[in-house]
């Protein structure tokens, strides 16, 4: 809508349904269902030929089933609890533009409150073991201004800004020892270290509670300065970033447990009752300052078209924080020394991890041929990192995952991509990238991982596109657009010792489109090849488990514009 010269609005309204594509053994139910709606408003007000104002607010539900996890041992999903995901996200973002005499100002201020809950069979096995229920609160607001030198007529031009955040996350995580944990985790665990007095719990169920309160505030100053020499455009910039952090938790466990001794006949007989009562809290905190320089230089070759070679030197840098997912794996321990048993760990140690540095280098080139109607990108990259994180799973039967510090990996590789118009209505594009990322140095107490690839990382991505538009004569139907695509990935490794791997798989995509001013009609199919496949994959207890990837897909969608 435009209800004024200068000021416009509009409202989108969206929603899905997915019914689900996997089945949990256990109980035969589809368990990856999901049901979402969300809301959009946006308004453009030019108040004057130099101040501009644009506001846009969403506010999003979304209701998820889970999780696709095949135990790797037996190819099944199968689990007993119940999993599933529910979100609330409001967001409200405002953009102020000012054109001064040779330069400008935005300034971009977002507002955002995150609620939600996951709910997990942490142990993904049709036992019951435990359970997590993971609740967060999260309320964030962020301020950027950015100030820009553009005067046409100089050689000269430059960005100036700074950036400020503020993040609070209230966390609630539970973790429910149910029968099978308490007496395979606990109760065997502990009798086998002292047979002769063994132990019973109170109770078949009790609570880990943990809960954490984590404030984040930061600041960045940055500055970037261009100049153009002839065919050439030299960059070069900084930012200087702090960051605060801190984390307030409490490590809750009320049970109890009867000490039995066993008798020559072998029978047991009460000995006494032990009370566990643990309310452990305390406050972390991390502060992180860096800085991040960036050199760049830009050659435009003499050539028609836009036809360029460049090169890039930056530093990166990413914060450390801390694993609150190991809190209820800090708590079991701790229960376990009260009973003599297991290892205290270290909470300030195994929490926090540090932050990540890497110098990152590239080079590559724009080249188009506009006769031909050829565009072509290429470029090399190589990125040296000292103390990557990484997520990992500690050994033993723990159920959380940390993040770690890898003591130094090396990537380098490529990217070439390709659009190709060779007649009206008809484009081809194609891309691939290659990645070979390993450790130099990285020996985590145990074992030794340099030369082994860096998992998560997929060595080959490949993505290919025709897209034949036809107009059709027709008043009210524009075009037919068919579209034809594939898209690759692999191969990945999946954890530090390299013993499980997703090979290289392509996935192949079509539809077929009707399109006309106010609306379109489109048949789609995904994954047409029916290719397996996976996505993710993690540990629990010392099990492997998989994701899988989505199968055959098929579906019409419709669109209107109001």
């Amino acid at each position: 809508s435009r209800p004024a010269e200068k000021f416009a609005t509009a409202l989108i309204v969206s929603g899905s349904c997915l019914g689900g594509f996997f089945r949990n053994s256990y109980d035969g139910r589809l368990l990856d269902h999901e049901l979402s709606g969300s809301l959009r408003w946006k308004a453009d007000w030019r108040i004057s030929g130099r101040v501009y104002l644009q506001n846009a607010l969403s506010v999003s539900l979304l209701d998820q089933g889970g999780y696709p996890y095949e135990y790797v041992k037996t190819g099944e999903i199968n689990y007993n609890d119940p999993c599933y995901y529910r979100r609330f996200l409001f967001t409200d973002g405002l953009t102020l533009r000012y054109r001064g005499e040779g330069f400008s100002m935005t300034s971009i201020t977002t507002v955002q409150r995150l609620d939600d809950n996951m709910t997990l069979d942490q142990d993904f096995l049709p036992e019951p073991y435990f359970t997590l229920t993971q609740r967060q609160h999260e309320t964030s607001v962020t301020e950027d201004i950015v100030f820009r030198g553009d005067r046409s007529d100089s050689r000269y031009h430059w960005l100036t800004g700074a950036f400020l955040f503020y993040k609070h996350l209230d966390m609630t995580a539970p973790v429910t020892f149910k029968d099978k944990g308490i007496s395979s985790l606990i109760e065997d665990h502990r009798n086998s270290a002292n047979p002769y007095y063994p132990v019973k719990w109170d109770t078949r169920e009790f609570p880990l509670d943990s809960r954490f309160a984590i404030p984040a505030a930061g600041a960045a100053l940055y500055h970037e300065s261009r100049l153009e020499l002839g065919g050439w455009r030299l960059t070069a910039g900084i930012r200087l970033d702090f960051e605060t952090t801190a984390l307030d938790y409490r490590s809750i466990c009320h049970t109890g447990y009867e000490i039995f001794r066993l008798e020559d006949d072998g029978a047991l007989s009460p000995e006494r009752h032990v009370s566990i009562d643990i309310d452990d809290s305390d406050r972390l905190r991390r502060n992180y300052f860096n800085w991040m320089p960036k050199l760049g230089a830009v050659y435009s070759l003499p050539m028609e078209g836009e036809n360029n070679v460049y090169g890039v030197i930056s530093r990166g840098y990413k914060a450390g924080g801390f694993n609150t997912q190991m809190f209820s794996d800090v708590l079991q321990q701790r229960l376990m020394g009260v009973m003599g048993i297991g290892s205290r760990y270290d909470v300030d140690d195994i929490v926090g991890y540090r932050p990540e540095y890497s110098w990152n280098f590239e080079v590559g080139s724009h080249l188009s041929f506009p006769s031909a109607r050829l565009n072509i990108d290429v470029s090399l990259f190589y990125i040296d990192c000292t103390d990557q994180q990484l997520t990992m799973f500690p050994d033993g039967n723990t159920t959380g995952r940390i993040m770690t510090n890898a003591g130094r990996t090396r990537s380098f590789g490529g990217e070439l991509s390709a659009s190709w118009t060779p007649v009206d209505r008809l484009a081809f594009t194609a891309s691939y990238g290659y990645t070979n990322a390993r450790f130099i140095d990285f020996f985590n107490g145990i074992e030794n991982f340099s030369g082994k690839f860096v998992p998560y990382a997929p060595q080959n991505t490949l993505f290919i596109q025709g897209v034949w538009t036809i107009p059709l004569p027709h008043k009210h139907i524009k075009a037919l657009v068919a579209d034809v695509s594939m898209r690759g990935t692999g191969k990945i490794y999946w954890n530090e010792q390299n013993s499980l791997m997703q090979n290289f798989y392509a996935l192949l995509g079509a539809s077929l489109s009707l399109e006309t001013k106010r609306w379109s009609l489109q048949v789609w199919g995904k994954n047409l090849t029916a290719t397996r496949y996976y996505t993710f994959y993690f540990m629990s207890m010392g099990n492997e488990f998989l994701q899988r990837g989505r199968p055959v897909q098929a579906g019409v969608t419709f669109r209107i514009n109001i």
